[in-house]
């Protein structure tokens, strides 16, 4: 079980062989599914304007980059348009700090401040990843103990408990 302390060297976090390969795997899954902004091959898109961009059709890319204007389409698209390109970067860049210090497996990993803050936002996207594919709700204990353990889901309830507990590591640790 992994394990999550504070100490003078940094933010200390343990995992176990087969920890770090899930979040490994979690966390590549995620930068493929951010993957490019559309319409980012215009000549405003070196300064992070999208030309074309709109809501998502994915649901999970919906709930990682949400409208910020309900009520108002033309605002949100725009607000999306100056927005998502760096939203998207920044989600890919916190991924791969992850993932860059997951490369040696069975050590400890030492973060500083700045680096368990960029893990608390990857493994956060993560976990609202699965929780849009698993339509988690208030009542998803419940939900995931009555489950089959043969049930395909039964996986994916597992992981997200445990990145929730990771993630809850990580916030004590820091706070």
């Amino acid at each position: 079980m992994s394990n999550v302390k504070k100490t003078r060297k940094g933010v200390v976090v343990r995992l176990e062989p087969e920890e770090a390969a899930l979040v490994r795997a979690l966390m590549e899954q995620l930068v493929t599914l951010l993957g490019d902004v559309p319409g980012e091959d215009g000549e405003l898109a070196s300064v992070g304007i999208a030309e074309n961009a709109v809501k998502p059709d994915d649901p999970v890319l919906a709930r990682l980059f949400p409208d910020a204007y309900r009520e108002d389409g033309e605002a949100a698209g725009e607000f999306r348009r100056y927005t998502e390109m760096g939203l998207r970067d920044g989600k890919r860049e916190a991924a791969r700090t992850v993932l860059d210090a997951l490369k040696d497996p069975g050590s400890d990993i030492v973060l500083d401040q700045e680096q368990a803050q960029i893990w608390l936002r990857a493994l956060n996207d993560v976990r609202l990843a699965l929780g849009t594919r698993l339509d988690i709700s208030e009542e998803w204990y419940e939900e995931a103990e009555q489950l089959d353990p043969r049930d395909p889901r039964t996986p994916m309830f597992a992981a997200y408990d445990w990145l929730t507990m990771l993630q809850e590591g990580l916030v004590r640790a820091l706070w």
